[in-house]
């Protein structure tokens, strides 16, 4: 299949993305689809992520929460690689500076990332996140919660395709009480170093009842992705399509080994 070829089933497959009648997530303190790609085994690594809502919501998602419009949120993520199939996550401090709140420390987060081992050189390639969190009140409206994202994607070099079909649990109400929150990310590698993608982030709401179609949330974003000496470097614009989203979000994540 030739570049052009490539080109044009990016451009599809970015449309069907934008098209696709989903649900974005509005207040977050990470905005990325994981690609199953983790440190390497003995490597320590640092990602900071951040993102700013210039156009959100007034409201805030519940009664004392974070009012997202015009709120700066973020986390610094640490991560050791345990084996080549296993990495291990701290995100602290998860912080926000927002109008009802100022400056907030929002809680912290443990992660368990299981990979199929160098997934970056496989064709079809999988994994399975689990993050277990500590709220503070006003960031949700439950104190322990936790992230249950299953991994998949294909990378047809140059292009990627991937899939995070995640559930959030708030341990009430068992397993429909699930909230299904998928992600997915379609992209085209000009060079090893540099990729321009689609992301769609959603949130339909819990498996025993999804949401009305007005009350999903449903973002499209486009990103870049820039590896250098530094670090990598990721970063996009979100736009909102639904009215229970946030209109215009952007993001900015920072990512390094230490040693």
């Amino acid at each position: 299949m030739n570049i052009r070829r490539y080109a044009q089933l990016f451009l599809f497959a970015g449309a069907l993305l934008a098209a696709a009648p989903r649900p974005a997530r509005a207040q977050t303190d990470e905005i990325q689809v994981y690609d199953a790609s983790i440190a390497p085994q003995g490597k320590f690594n640092l990602t900071w992520h951040n993102n700013f809502t210039p156009d959100g919501l007034k409201t805030p998602a519940f009664s004392g929460g974070i009012i997202p419009d015009r709120s700066f949120n973020g986390v610094t993520e640490w991560a050791y690689g345990a084996t080549d199939w296993l990495e291990l996550g701290l995100y602290l401090p998860l912080y926000s500076i927002s109008k009802n709140h100022d400056a907030s420390i929002n809680g912290g987060k443990i992660r368990l990332l299981f990979v199929k081992p160098h997934a970056a050189d496989r064709t079809l390639f999988y994994g399975a996140n689990f993050e277990f969190s500590y709220n503070a009140a006003y960031w949700e409206p439950v104190r322990f919660t936790s992230e249950i994202r299953p991994i998949f994607g294909v990378h047809l070099h140059p292009v990627d395709i991937i899939i995070n079909p995640i559930l959030d649990n708030s341990f009430r109400g068992g397993f429909a009480s699930l909230d299904f929150a998928p992600a997915a990310r379609v992209a085209y590698n000009f060079t090893p170093k540099f990729a321009l993608a689609v992301e769609e982030y959603s949130d339909v709401g819990p498996l025993r009842a999804v949401f009305p179609t007005q009350d999903e949330s449903h973002g499209v974003w486009g990103v870049f992705d820039r590896s250098t000496k530094i670090g990598s470097f990721e970063g996009g614009i979100g736009f909102g399509v639904t009215p229970t989203s946030d209109k215009v979000t952007l993001k900015f994540i920072f990512s390094r080994d230490l040693n």
